[in-house]
C-alpha cells in the first residue's frame, strides 16, 4: 500500500502506534511497533486473527500463558564465536525462552478452536527439550553453576570447603590465646581483603607470629594474618582460582553444546517478538473496544457506528462524549461529500475513515460495530488541514493546490482520496468551478472519495452523479449546536448567518450580507436546512416507532407464550385429576368385590362383574384414541387454514406490486415539463422545468432544485 509520511502524519496514525507501544514487554518490540506501516492483506489479515484471538483470551478464563521474557538476539549472535563463553544470564535467559516455547505449545491444542491461528504459529516450532536439560545440568534455580556440573568441580568446591572450615578453627583458636595476652587491641580483629586479621598492639606484633598485612592510620595496630592460618589461606586461593578456570570451562563447552541449537534459538526469539507484538496490539484493541469486522475482497466498506480511537481516549480521559459515524463505500457509491456548518465533525469523520483503514491495513483492530465491513486500499492519499509551506513561501492555496496536482496524478480505482474543505482557499466562484473539475476527474478515475466542501456547486454535482452521494453534519436549528452526526443522503447547510448570529455579529450587518448574495442561494440554504430537520424529524419518528412497534410485537409474542403455557398447565392438570379420580373409582370398585366376596359371594359372579368393568375400559381407551385422532385432524385443519392465509398475503404482495407498477406507468404519463407536483411529505408546490433519465429539476420561482422522478407526486 503506498501512504507518504506527510499523510501518516495527518492522519494521526504516529500518534496512535505511540499509544499501542507501551503494551509491548520488549524495547525491541516497542521500536518495530513504532515502524509499524500497511502490509499486504494476506499478512495483515492473518495479524488481524491472531490479534482477534489473544484479544478472547482476555474476556475468557482461557489466559494465554505468556509472560515478561528478555531478548537473547546479542547471545545469538556471540554464542557462534568459537571457543565463546556466555555469561550466566545468558544461560538462564536462553532456558527461560525455550520454557516459554514449550508452554504455549502444550497450551493452544488445548482449544484449538479458539486460537487456530496462534496454534499454528507455535506448532511449526521445533521445540527442543535438551537444552532446557542441558542448562539444568549446569546451573541450579539461582543461576549459580552446580559442584555437579564436573567431578573436578565438585572435587575443587570439597577442598575449599575444608580449607574455609581450617582457617576459621585456626583464627579462632589464635584470637582466644592472644586474647588471653595484653597483646591484642580492644578491637581484637577486623578485616583486611576479605581476610579476618588480628589486632594486634603495634608494640607487641613481634610477639605474635604470622604475616603481617597493614597497620592502622596512627600505626599504633598492626593487622597480621596468625601463621596458623597462612598455609590453609594459600591453598584456598589457590583451589579458588582453579575452580575458575573449571567453571569457565565447564561454561565455554556449555556454549559450544548450546551453539547446536542456535537455529532453533533464533526462531524461537522471532516468535516471542512477534507474540509480544500480537499481545500490544490486543491489550490496546481492549482499550478501545476493538474488533475484527469482516474483511471483503471485493470493494465493499460498510462502517457501523465507528470511533476515531485517539479521540475516544481523549474523551474517555476527559469524561466527555464521543459520537460514532456510519457510512458505506462500494463500487456504486464511491464518493461521500459531506457539507454542514463549521465545528460540525467534518473533518473528523475524514480522519476517522483515514485512520481506521490505516489500522486494519497495519493489522490492528479497530473500534466499530462487529458487522462493520472493510476492503484493502492500493493507496491513501489525504489533504487535510492547512499545509502552508514556510520554507517555500508557497500560501495555502498554493501549497494545496500543488498537492492536488499530486493526487491527480496519482489516483485510480484502488486510491481513497480524503479531502478536506474541497477547493477552498481561493475566488469561491472560481475556485468551487476548479473544485468541480476535481471532482469529475476522480469520479471518472474511478476512486473512491470522501469530501467535505461549502460549495454550493459542489453539492449539486455530487446530487446529479449517480456513483455518488451528498451527506450532511446534523446541526440542531433551534440551538444552532452540532450534534456530531452524519446524515448519508442529503447535503447540509453552512448555517453561516445563524451562526454569525449566535456569535453576536450584529442584525444589520447579517441583512447587509444577505442582500450581497444571491436571492437564490439563500433560499436554496434555506430549504435544504428545512429538508433537513424535515428529514431528522421523520427519522426519529421513524425510529421510535419502530421500537414502539418491536415493543408491541415482544410483548404480544410473551403474552401468547404465557397463555399457551397456562393452557397446557390446565390441560395437565385436568389430566392429572381426571386420571386420579379414575383410579380412586377403580380402588373403590375394588374394595367392593372384596367386600361381597368376604359375605358370601361366589368366586364366578365376583370375576364375572370384574371382567364387565374391564370391558368397559376397553371400549374407554378405543373412544379415547379416537378422541386424539379427531384432535390431530382439527391441528391439521389449523395448519392448511394458516397456509391459505399466506397465500392469501403473497397474493396481496404481489397486488401491491402491480399497483406500484402502475403508478409507474401513470408518472410516465403525467410526468412532463410544466406539471405542477411536490415533494412527497412536503407543502411546497413546484413546476417541472427539465426532465433527465430519472433525474427531475423543479423550479419553486426563488429557486429551482434536482430531484429523483420517484420523491415527486402531481398536484
Amino acid at each position: 500500500m503506498y501512504i507518504n509520511k506527510e499523510d501518516l502524519n495527518e492522519l494521526e496514525f504516529p500518534q496512535l502506534l505511540a499509544e499501542i507501544a507501551p503494551f509491548a514487554y520488549s524495547p525491541k518490540t516497542k521500536e518495530k511497533i513504532l515502524e509499524l506501516r500497511p502490509m499486504k492483506i494476506d499478512e495483515a489479515e492473518l495479524s488481524l486473527k491472531k490479534t482477534s484471538e489473544y484479544l478472547s483470551s482476555f474476556e475468557s478464563s482461557n489466559a494465554i500463558p505468556f509472560d515478561e521474557y528478555e531478548d537473547i538476539e546479542s547471545e545469538l549472535k556471540l554464542m557462534l564465536i568459537e571457543n565463546y563463553r556466555l555469561e550466566n544470564s545468558a544461560f538462564i535467559k536462553i532456558k527461560t525462552l525455550t520454557e516459554q516455547i514449550g508452554k504455549l505449545q502444550k497450551f493452544f491444542p488445548t482449544m484449538p478452536d479458539t486460537f487456530p491461528n496462534l496454534m499454528q504459529e507455535a506448532s511449526v516450532l521445533e521445540f527442543k527439550k535438551e537444552i532446557i536439560d542441558k542448562v539444568d545440568k549446569v546451573f541450579n534455580r539461582f543461576g549459580e553453576v552446580k559442584s555437579e556440573a564436573s567431578p573436578i568441580l565438585k572435587k575443587l568446591r570439597a577442598e575449599i570447603q575444608v580449607a574455609k572450615k581450617a582457617i576459621q578453627e585456626n583464627f579462632n583458636r589464635a584470637l582466644f590465646n592472644y586474647g588471653q595476652s595484653d597483646f591484642l587491641d580492644d578491637i581484637r580483629e577486623s578485616i583486611i581483603e576479605d581476610m579476618r586479621v588480628l589486632a594486634v598492639k603495634s608494640a607487641y606484633k613481634k610477639r605474635v607470629s604470622g604475616r603481617v598485612l597493614g597497620l592502622s592510620k596512627t600505626g599504633s595496630i598492626t593487622y597480621i594474618q596468625p601463621e596458623s592460618v597462612v598455609n590453609h589461606y594459600f591453598k584456598l586461593r589457590e583451589n579458588q582460582e582453579e575452580e575458575k578456570k573449571e567453571i569457565d570451562k565447564i561454561l565455554r563447552q556449555l556454549t559450544a553444546e548450546l551453539a547446536v541449537f542456535q537455529p532453533q534459538l533464533w526462531r524461537y526469539q522471532v516468535y516471542i517478538f512477534d507474540l509480544d507484538l500480537t499481545r500490544a496490539k490486543a491489550k490496546f484493541a481492549e482499550l478501545i473496544n476493538g474488533i475484527l469486522p469482516k474483511i471483503n475482497r471485493h470493494k465493499t466498506l460498510k462502517l457501523r457506528e465507528a470511533f476515531h480511537p485517539l479521540l475516544w481516549l481523549r474523551n474517555k480521559a476527559e469524561n466527555k462524549t464521543i459520537f460514532p459515524q456510519s457510512l458505506s463505500l462500494t463500487d456504486y457509491n464511491r464518493i461521500i461529500c459531506i457539507s454542514g456548518p463549521n465545528a460540525g465533525g467534518k473533518s473528523i469523520t475524514l480522519k476517522t475513515v483515514g485512520l481506521l483503514q490505516l489500522m486494519i491495513q497495519t493489522g490492528i483492530l479497530v473500534p466499530a460495530h462487529p458487522k462493520s465491513e472493510m476492503f484493502f486500499f492500493d493507496k491513501i492519499m489525504t489533504d487535510i488541514g492547512d499545509n502552508q509551506s514556510i520554507e517555500n513561501h508557497l500560501s495555502t492555496y498554493s501549497s494545496r493546490l500543488k498537492k492536488m496536482g499530486g493526487i491527480i496524478r496519482e489516483s485510480d480505482p484502488g486510491t481513497l482520496l480524503l479531502i478536506d474543505e474541497f477547493g477552498t482557499g481561493s475566488d469561491p466562484e472560481l475556485g468551487g468551478a476548479l473544485a468541480e473539475s476535481f471532482l469529475e476527474f476522480f469520479y471518472d478515475k474511478k476512486s473512491f472519495a470522501i469530501i467535505t466542501t461549502h460549495y454550493t456547486n459542489i453539492k449539486l454535482v455530487v446530487e446529479q452523479l449517480p456513483n455518488a452521494q451528498n451527506a450532511a453534519m446534523l446541526f440542531d436549528e433551534e440551538t444552532l449546536e452540532p450534534m456530531y452526526k452524519l446524515e448519508l443522503g442529503q447535503a447540509g447547510s453552512s448555517f453561516t448567518f445563524e451562526v454569525a448570529e449566535k456569535n453576536k455579529i450584529p442584525r444589520f450587518i447579517i441583512h447587509s450580507a444577505k442582500k450581497k448574495v444571491e436571492h437564490d442561494i439563500v433560499n436554496l440554504d434555506k430549504t435544504i436546512v428545512k429538508l433537513q430537520q424535515e428529514k431528522f424529524e421523520v427519522e426519529k419518528l421513524k425510529t421510535d416507532l419502530a421500537e414502539r412497534k418491536g415493543s408491541v410485537e415482544d410483548k404480544r409474542d410473551n403474552l401468547q407464550k404465557l397463555n399457551e403455557q397456562l393452557q397446557q398447565k390446565l390441560f395437565n392438570f385436568q389430566k392429572l385429576y381426571e386420571d386420579e379420580h379414575r383410579k380412586l373409582q377403580y380402588g373403590a370398585k375394588v374394595e367392593g368385590f372384596i367386600d361381597s366376596y368376604v359375605k358370601g359371594k361366589s368366586r364366578k359372579d365376583v370375576v364375572k362383574d370384574f371382567v364387565k368393568i374391564l370391558e368397559q375400559e376397553k371400549f374407554r381407551k378405543i373412544g379415547a384414541d379416537k378422541d386424539e385422532s379427531k384432535r390431530l385432524q382439527v391441528v391439521k385443519r389449523k395448519i392448511t387454514q394458516q397456509l391459505k392465509k399466506e397465500e392469501v398475503i403473497e397474493k396481496i404482495s404481489e397486488t401491491n406490486e402491480k399497483i406500484e407498477e402502475k403508478r409507474k406507468i401513470d408518472r410516465a404519463v403525467w410526468m412532463k415539463i410544466g406539471q405542477r407536483v411536490r415533494i412527497t411529505g412536503s407543502t411546497s408546490v413546484g413546476t417541472i422545468e427539465s426532465i433527465s433519465k430519472n433525474k427531475v429539476t423543479v423550479n419553486y420561482g426563488s429557486f429551482k432544485t434536482v430531484i429523483s422522478s420517484d420523491e415527486l407526486e402531481r398536484i
